[in-house]
This record gives C-alpha cells, sequence and structure tokens, in this order.
C-alpha cells in the first residue's frame, strides 16, 4: 500500500534523507527505527503530503503522491510526534471538526465519530476537554482524529512517547488491531515494543536505509548471543573454558552481577546452547540459566547506529 522509492530530501547542506527505498502493506504493522536526526521525521512528513521530497516517488495505494496528491492525502492518517490537539474542546466536538476538516458531513460524519470513538476507546472521555484527559487518552483522541476518514495509511511518530506502562500497552493492543485493515507505520524508540509488534522492521540512520525485513529475518542474520549464569562456586576458567568452544567468537562478564553472568557471542548461524550446556554438565558447573538474548533489535541498532 505504502512503496517509497529512492526518496531524498535536503535541508540546505544537510542530506535528511539519501535514496531511501521500503514497502508496507495493509495488515502489516512496520517500524520505522532509526536514531534522533536519522530522518524519521522527514519521511513521515513527505508520506503524509506535508513535505515534497528532492527527488523519488512515493505511491500510496498504487498512485504517485507528487501526481495525486489529494487522492494520496485521502487514503493517509498521520499522528506527529507532538499530536496537536485543541485543549480547551471537547473530545467529540474536536472529532467532528476533524472529520468537517476531511470533507465528511452529516450522517457520514456522525456514522464515522462513532466507529472512531468505539475503536479508540473513547467513550469515557467523549464529553470532556482535551486539556483535562490523561496523556494516554489524548493519544486515542489523536489517533482517532487521524482515523475519522478512514484511512488505509496510518502514519503514527513516537504514539507511545510519555505513556506508563498500562498506557502504552492497551495502545499497543489498539494499533494491533487497526493494522488488520490498514497499513501502519510506526516510529518508536522503544525497540522492545517494535520487536514484539512490528511485521517489518526498516532501519534507518543518517538518511539511508541500513537494514530492512522481518524480525525473524534480522534475528537469523544477527549473530546470536547467549546469556549463561553460573553460581558463584563456579570457578573462573568458566568464562575461558567457554570462549575455547567452536564457533564462540567473545564472552563477556558482568562484573556487577553476583552471580558469573557471561554474554556469549556466537558466530553467524551457530546456536551453541547444546554445547555450553554440556560443557557445564561435563565439567560440574553450577548452571542456573542459559538462553539466546532476546534484545537483538536493540544490540542491531546499537551496532549499526554506532
Amino acid at each position: 500500500m505504502i512503496k517509497v522509492e529512492n526518496l531524498s530530501r535536503s535541508y540546505g547542506s544537510v542530506k535528511a534523507l539519501d535514496s531511501v527505498s521500503f514497502t508496507a502493506s495493509v495488515g502489516q504493522i512496520t517500524a520505522f527505527l532509526g536514531p534522533n536526526g536519522a530522518g524519521k521525521t522527514t519521511a513521515f512528513k513527505i508520506l503524509s503530503g506535508y513535505l515534497a521530497q528532492d527527488s523519488g516517488s512515493v505511491f500510496i495505494g498504487g498512485m504517485d503522491a507528487s501526481l495525486h496528491p489529494l487522492q494520496c492525502r485521502a487514503m493517509t492518517g498521520y499522528l506527529p510526534e507532538n499530536n496537536p490537539l485543541y485543549e480547551d474542546m471537547e473530545v467529540c466536538e474536536f472529532l467532528v471538526w476533524g472529520g468537517a476538516a476531511r470533507g465528511l458531513c452529516g450522517q457520514a460524519l456522525a456514522s464515522a465519530l462513532d466507529r472512531v470513538v468505539q475503536t479508540c476507546g473513547l467513550a469515557p472521555a467523549a464529553g470532556k476537554p482535551i486539556g483535562a484527559l490523561s496523556k494516554g487518552f489524548r493519544q486515542r483522541v489523536g489517533i482517532a482524529n487521524a482515523l475519522i476518514h478512514s484511512p488505509k495509511i496510518l502514519l503514527l511518530d513516537e504514539p507511545s512517547s510519555g505513556l506508563d506502562p498500562n498506557q502504552a500497552a492497551e495502545l499497543r493492543g489498539l494499533i494491533r488491531n487497526l493494522s488488520h485493515e490498514t497499513a501502519v507505520l510506526l516510529s518508536t524508540h522503544i525497540l522492545s515494543e517494535a520487536q514484539a509488534l512490528c511485521d517489518k522492521v526498516v532501519l534507518i540512520n543518517r538518511g539511508v536505509i541500513a537494514v530492512q525485513g522481518t524480525p525473524q529475518e534480522l534475528a537469523r542474520a544477527k549473530a546470536p548471543v547467549l546469556i549463561a549464569v553460573f553460581e558463584q562456586e563456579a570457578p573462573a576458567s568458566v568464562q575461558e573454558a567457554i570462549a575455547g568452544l567452536e564457533g564462540v567468537s567473545a564472552v563477556e562478564r558482568d562484573r556487577e552481577a553476583e552471580d558469573i553472568v557471561l554474554r556469549i557471542y556466537c558466530v553467524q548461524g551457530a546456536d551453541l546452547r547444546g554445547e555450553v550446556f554440556a560443557l557445564a554438565a561435563r565439567s560440574g558447573w553450577p548452571l542456573l540459566e542459559l538462553k539466546r538474548e532476546r534484545d537483538w533489535l536493540e544490540a542491531m541498532f546499537r551496532e549499526l547506529t554506532a
């Protein structure tokens, strides 16, 4: 549903985007990740029609956004990072205003209002001033406003920023439900959220795509890291012995942990949990825990954007 080809944009001598290409489909949540200043917000502004690119193409629903800007904007909903809201307006009043700005009126507007209030769980806050709402409900209002015209593309720029864990979990559930009928492009700095929620990851750094693919593809591409925890009674030589296993590239010890906690870096494609467990059993080392590191996306992020 979204197809971006060789997209470039500069601000003076600074190249914010440099030949960026990716796709995002309906029924899919795509994480658009990168450090501050990587070009994420610039890309979102171009996709929403707010900003023009210097070169390259954006296709929304098969239509070139440069040639059919109004039709493409009609298919796109956008929640900016700062979520601009009129705080003195009540929730439904604001959403009616947003729908009218999108060309809705009469029964179509009334139906759209009922739909987004129900979809976004806004019934308890429908008659309240936006300024009196919690951050979680304010984000829901912003998403409802982005959905009022039934877009097929939903751009969410840092939607869970500033939310507490319960609010963030509720918002993730909402986004997951929205993705069934919408192509969701999500920018976030919470990498564990992206890893758990998204069907595709696009990582951008300094305006260039560093890597993209499904979480499964990227996890397989990254050399695995094992976490092994031994009781304090295990000999100090355990680190050196594991480092000697075939397929181990390095072993680091967490010196601040009470037990012996080792991060075992394996070569590409090697899963050495069986070998580490067998070595511990043969040597009589008290092994408390052995697992693959789950936060592979954070490690990949650091590696590619450092």
